[in-house]
């Protein structure tokens, strides 16, 4: 079992906020703000068949997934990069898996956020040489596009991933960002939607236009990264943010630019909105769906609006220059067992890929007591860990951007937090 039985996470003794989570272990020390990084940032369009980049096509085929795996073996050791608060403090998963395996699991926390990694772990990759990693954490957004694109993670072997394929949910296969899984597999998901403050707000929020109510006004929070933001804006004019053009970019701006030049919002926030919208300084906010789980106040609620939320996506994938690749695609494997990825998902609270988890949730909470019961409960029936079909149905991720749109859409969107 996890740490579950001590006070709310993120929240001292006497319920109050702790700040050091709320600036270590919400959202964007798990996955990068993912600001658009300008020109030098290389999209990529993938394909059924390969991947496609501005730089050239690489093609993956069973006979490339061949020719990476054969002659590879079990080492009995892997290294794994990560983010803070993405494993239970004890370790104990780590644990069970070499207890499991005899695979020994070097973890360290290294990534603190995406863009930084990439600028890390770029040099090495672009010279064939190992990162010192067999195992890492990326987001589906602009730097796991440029892995993808410059050829920089190992195809992967699905016949080695047969948990896996028993036991993903049907929306963490085939992602619009990696076809068939080609080089990656969830790690974890989150969701950005709505929060508010029942305390505040006397009716009930389902729709993105009420952050754009006058009668609001000052008293929205919306997010400063480009990519959210945007996302938001095309989701009011009921275009799908995966398939727009720059023409609906143009036209979500004109509404942000409104919404922010008539005072309706209070402030653009990075990750510091939960303890606004806890306390009251906003009264509805864009808002990651675990940050809200964990950090938020009792009168605070989540909802994914009526016209869309953004999933993201944080990925497990394998460098290509792997010394252990094969100890690392068997960690891949191995968390996709249920009773191996419920105490994750007990201790990270953000949505899992592996759907049966809720029912050994269920189960631990039946033979839990006290606090931890309580905590047990709560999660299994949390629709921001275990969104509803209805929820599933309404997510889009990110457009996916070449060199030239991705240049475009950050001259559009990123000013509008900055007011200009």
């Amino acid at each position: 079992m996890t740490s579950l039985n001590r006070p709310a996470a993120g929240r001292d003794a006497g319920g109050r906020l702790d700040p050091s989570l709320l600036r270590g272990l919400t959202r964007p020390r798990r996955r990068d703000v993912l600001r658009l990084l300008g020109a030098a940032g290389a999209g990529a369009a993938l394909s059924a068949c390969g991947v496609q980049g501005q730089g050239g096509k690489q093609n993956v085929t069973r006979s490339d997934v061949e020719k990476y795996w054969s002659g590879k073996s079990k080492a009995g050791r892997l290294s794994w990069a990560s983010w803070p608060g993405y494993m239970e403090d004890d370790r104990a998963t780590l644990k069970a898996f070499e207890k499991d395996t005899g695979i020994k699991v070097d973890y360290r926390e290294v990534i603190q956020e995406t863009a930084s990694w990439f600028g890390r772990i770029q040099a090495p990759l672009a010279a064939g040489q190992s990162i010192g990693f067999d195992l890492m954490v990326i987001t589906n957004g602009i730097q796991l596009d440029r892995c993808l694109q410059l050829g920089y993670l190992a195809p992967l072997d699905h016949s080695r991933l047969k948990t896996f394929a028993a036991n993903a949910g049907p929306g963490f296969k085939n992602p619009s960002y990696d076809p068939g899984n080609a080089f990656t597999i969830p790690y974890f998901s989150g969701i950005t939607g709505i929060a508010y403050n029942t305390k505040y707000v006397d009716e009930e929020i389902t729709s993105i236009a009420q952050l754009f109510d006058p009668k609001y006004k000052g008293r929205v929070g919306m997010m400063a990264d480009s990519q959210e933001l945007g996302n938001f804006g095309l989701f009011l004019l009921g275009v799908d943010p995966e398939k727009s053009t720059p023409a609906d970019w143009e036209k979500a701006a004109a509404r942000l630019r409104r919404q922010r030049d008539d005072g309706i919002v209070r402030k653009y926030y990075e990750q510091d909105y939960i303890d606004a919208v806890s306390k009251g300084d906003v009264w509805l906010t864009m808002a990651w769906s675990g940050d809200v789980y964990s950090l938020a106040g009792p009168n605070v609620r989540f909802v994914v609006p009526k016209e869309g939320g953004t999933i993201w996506t944080d990925n497990l994938c394998i460098p290509k220059t792997a010394v252990h690749p094969v100890d690392a695609i068997t960690m891949m494997d191995w968390l996709y067992e249920p009773e191996h990825n419920a105490p994750l998902t007990e201790f990270i609270n953000y949505i899992t890929p592996v759907p049966a988890t809720r029912d050994l949730i269920v189960e631990h909470a039946r033979n839990a007591t006290g606090e931890e019961k309580k905590d047990l409960e709560r999660l299994s029936r949390s629709p921001l860990v275990f969104p509803s079909d209805a929820d599933m149905a309404r997510l889009r991720r990110y457009r996916r951007l070449d060199r030239d749109e991705e240049a475009r859409y950050q001259r559009i969107f990123e000013p509008i937090p900055k007011g200009s």
